[in-house]
């Protein structure tokens, strides 16, 4: 790299001594941060460079030259090689006026002229041009002033006493943004034959757009006025057309039907103010410093040099009221323009519905139903978004989890979204996933109100000043994970080659367009899960709720949970999960001082435990990471209620429920893809001891039940259980009730009625385990495989594939928890239901050491449930977990080693 501090020292000598004596009194209010941090690699060593800024002013000229001496880089002020320009800088938008006692009218495109005729007849001369980009103020700093946020950059060029104003008070926080240099010689060779005048023009116009995208990705775009989208929105044909016709079928004016439109927009409008937002980030700062102890943003720097010159649009998880302005903050203060973000009309509350409005929040209702002429001026408002540059923002689950996993994604907005790109397809769009993860939750409890059941309650602003409360409590770290973004044009490309013609009508719905929307939204679930952030509590969540009593000995817990981190290194999930560096041991501290774990000191060995509360909370941060365990889990579950089995009846058991488990947890891979992450596993644990492999790898073997190795996998397996035990319920309210003699609706409410009983009969921690949706989910999985159907008057029929199911669930489930669903599930029948032969031995393997085997006689697998054999089994499980309990407490012997030892 070319060293260019020589000529810098010469040429500081060429400017005028009132120059740099206005840089030295300057200096000491500027502060100046450079993007890049090193921006001389950007430059070909040997060529001159000439600077571009954006706009004429002293202030910038002196940012410059000060910004390139720090960097190293050529003097702006020197004369520039070759040329007659005493210069090596000009402005785009240059100022007529007096200055310094001359009156100067320059014409804007002259420099550029200069640079071009330069090079005229020289073809082995260039010239790279660097675009700056000068912001002053564009994110105050703590310790400024409120009034400082008045004269922050905004897309106002303001005057010299505005300018001097802005230094003084946001000068610390200037941003000098240098872009990657365009030869003029490439360019002009490139160009053909065009007359100088024309390719001047065309030189100009090139910067005058890269400089308005700068702004536009560090400010924000220039929306002008709120009224401005208002009347745009107003006066489209498509709303015209809706008004018309709204006053048609009411009877009404068009006045009054116009009146009603215009009403409907000011209640959805945002009203974007760069003053507020920057106000509200100085609140922001000191809100989250008491709330938590710190933000990580991962992968950030990827999305925003994705983002450039297309629509971007976040679509991150949902989990808490504070997502909306942890991202919106975060965005901020790293350089980015705040979103516009669909909030829920609930929100819209007095007092804090205009701050939102102004931060960029616009509000739609929750149902668009019987409102024909709102559902028209919405999507019109969307689609003048989208034409018009603006980031937006929205949830695609449409609510916050109560449960920790992500909800099925609807597609309202991302249907208008597309339908938007379509009309108007002049800027790609794309869709930036991004996965929240906190470590406590400010709705926690009302979470687990909801979901037993009480009603939810509405936001008011009696209801706001009640969760002030929430500020005195201590929330933790938060981590927001950025995904793999998702282009819309590949998409419509794979789903039509001539998806442009859509365009010409903008109320058509082309038939694909369905199907794009929903493989987009499975995709945008599939991406935000693939950006998970693992944290301390989310690994103590996944080891502690797998036991009975919610109880572990130190010494297991501290081995579980670095089974858990070495299993989520070795088969990583996707190069953006993210991991807490902590190990087992701090991990525990850090959970105690925490306060979700309490410690039980004790003479043999200290026990950490989770309170009964604590552990319905805690199931919600399980919740959040039960996708990156679920090859593992699904392994360990086999091994359950079976010593012995065969590696590919592992694999092709895996087959069959993996669409099922997929359709839950969002999984990336297909059915082939799942069956390899799942022979990686069986690899890994295999290496770990806990399972021995025979037969050249085809047969796999788990240790006696009182073993550490077989309790590991226990707790593994317990993750994925519940959702085996949902399936199961299921299918037995269908078998059991018989086909055509429910509808779906009932069939969800029957087994939300049979979870919900059995949660209470065992004490359940898991609230999600009774959710209607995730039975819903299921139930619509069926449907899509052709398991079950609807037939002429509305009811449920099932294929004989069902009776499969009930079979390859004995190797999961055992006999009493089988026996009890089928006994609490209502219906008329309550035997199990007739599956034909069980597995045979070479599909479990042989029967083994007097355990529960995946082999059962037809017979005994088709009989009554035997309340005398379930207390049998119940004394077997009882003393199997006794047995490991008391070798994790018992005393070493005399010979310092331990009987595990």
């Amino acid at each position: 790299m070319q060293n260019f501090s020589s000529a810098d020292s010469t040429a500081r000598q060429r400017a005028p001594w009132w120059f740099n004596l206005a840089g030295q009194l300057l200096q000491p209010w500027v502060r100046i941060r450079r993007d890049p941090a090193e921006p001389t690699a950007l430059l070909q060593a040997g060529v001159p460079v000439c600077y571009v800024i954006e706009r004429d002013g002293f202030s910038d000229a002196l940012i410059l030259q000060r910004a390139c001496r720090e960097a190293g880089l050529p003097n702006p002020m020197q004369p520039l090689p070759g040329t007659r320009r005493r210069r090596s800088v000009f402005a785009l938008a240059r100022r007529d006026g007096w200055i310094f006692g001359r009156n100067r009218q320059r014409a804007p495109n002259e420099p550029l002229r200069q640079l071009v005729r330069s090079l005229e007849g020289m073809p082995e001369r260039d010239i790279q041009i660097v675009p700056v980009s000068i912001y002053v103020g564009r994110a105050p700093s703590r310790d400024s002033g409120w009034f400082s946020v008045l004269f922050s950059e905004n897309w106002v060029m303001v005057g010299r006493f505005g300018r001097l104003l802005a230094l003084l008070l946001n000068g610390r926080d200037t941003v000098v943004h240098f872009s990657a240099p365009v030869s003029l010689r490439s360019v002009l060779d490139e160009s053909g034959e065009i007359s100088p005048e024309r390719f001047t023009r065309k030189i100009a116009r090139v910067l005058r757009t890269h400089f308005h995208r700068i702004r536009a990705a560090v400010i924000g775009p220039d929306l002008s006025h709120r009224r401005t989208v208002v009347d745009a929105v107003l006066n489209a044909e498509p709303v015209r057309a809706a008004i018309a016709a709204t006053a048609a079928k009411e009877k009404i004016s068009h006045a009054k039907a116009w009146r009603k439109a215009h009403k409907l927009m000011l209640e959805i409008a945002a009203d974007y103010s760069h003053p507020v937002v920057r106000s509200v980030s100085f609140l922001l700062s000191n809100f989250w410093n008491k709330l938590y102890d710190g933000i990580a943003m991962h992968h950030f720097d990827k999305a925003r040099a994705a983002a450039p010159g297309y629509e971007v649009v976040y679509v991150p998880s949902h989990r808490s009221h504070a997502d909306y302005l942890l991202m919106s903050y975060q965005l901020h203060v790293s350089g980015v323009v705040v979103p516009h973000i669909a909030a829920g009309v609930n929100l819209n509350l007095p007092g804090l519905g205009p701050i939102l409005r102004r931060g960029g929040a616009f509000f739609m209702r929750r149902s668009f139903t019987g409102n024909p002429l709102y559902s028209v001026v919405f999507k019109e408002y969307m689609a003048q978004l989208i034409d018009r540059g603006v980031p937006i923002e929205y949830f695609t689950e449409g609510t916050r989890s109560r449960t920790g996993r992500l909800l099925a994604p609807r597609g309202g907005l991302l249907s208008m979204t597309v339908r938007a790109f379509l009309r108007a397809p002049r800027r790609p769009v794309l869709f930036q996933p991004v996965y929240i993860g906190y470590e406590k939750l400010m709705e926690g409890k009302s979470y687990i109100g909801e979901l037993s059941g009480k009603p939810k309650e509405k936001e008011s602003l009696l209801g706001l000043l009640r969760g002030l409360k929430v500020l005195r409590q201590h929330y933790g770290h938060v981590a927001l994970n950025f995904g793999e973004p998702i282009e819309l044009t590949p998409l419509l490309d794979a789903a039509s080659a001539d998806w442009r013609a859509a365009s010409a009508d903008s109320d058509a719905k082309p038939e694909w367009l369905n199907g794009v929307v929903s493989q987009l939204a499975e995709q945008i679930q599939i991406n935000i899960n693939r950006a998970a952030d693992v944290n301390p509590i989310n690994l103590l969540a996944l080891a502690l709720l797998a036991t009975p009593k919610h109880a572990m000995a130190e010494s297991d817990l501290l081995t579980q949970l670095e089974l858990s981190k070495t299993l989520l290194q070795e088969l990583p999930y996707s190069d953006r999960v993210t991991l807490t560096p902590m190990n087992p041991a701090a991990i525990i501290a850090y959970g105690e001082q925490m306060q979700w774990i309490q410690r039980v000191q004790h003479p043999l060995g200290d026990v950490l435990t989770v309170s009964g509360e604590q552990a319905v909370l805690l199931s919600y941060f399980r919740n959040n990471v039960l996708h990156l365990t679920a090859s593992a889990a699904w392994v360990a579950c086999c091994f359950l209620n079976n010593r012995r089995m065969s590696r590919a009846s592992v694999l092709r058991l895996g087959r069959i429920i993996y669409p099922f488990i997929q359709g839950e947890l969002f999984l990336p891979w297909d059915g082939e893809g799942f069956a390899a992450q799942l022979q990686a596993t069986i690899d890994f644990l295999v290496r770990r001891g806990l399972l021995e492999s025979s037969n050249d790898g085809r047969t796999l073997e788990r240790s006696p039940g009182q073993d550490d190795g077989a309790f590991q996998l226990k707790v593994i397996a317990r993750s994925l259980i519940q959702a085996f035990e949902r399936y199961y319920i299921t299918i037995a309210a269908l078998a059991k009730n018989g086909p055509h003699t429910m509808t779906g609706a009932e069939l969800e409410n029957a087994c939300t009625l049979t979870a919900q009983r059995l949660g209470l009969l065992n004490e359940l921690s898991a609230p999600e385990f009774f959710d209607k949706a995730l039975f819903r989910g299921f139930i619509q999985k069926l449907r899509e495989r052709r398991v079950v159907w609807t037939d002429e008057d509305g009811k449920l029929d099932y294929d004989a594939a069902l009776e499969g199911m009930v079979r390859d669930a004995r190797v999961i489930l055992s006999r009493e928890v089988r026996h009890s669903i089928l006994k609490i599930t209502p219906g008329g029948n309550e035997r199990e239901p007739a599956a034909g032969e069980g597995l045979d031995e070479a599909d479990a393997g042989a029967p083994t050491g007097g355990e529960p085997q995946a082999t059962a006689s037809p017979a005994a697998e088709t009989a009554p449930a035997d309340i005398a054999s379930a207390a049998l089994h119940e004394r077997h499980v009882d003393a199997e977990h006794r047995a490991h309990a008391q070798e994790a407490v018992t005393p070493a012997g005399n010979d310092g080693t331990s009987p595990r030892e």
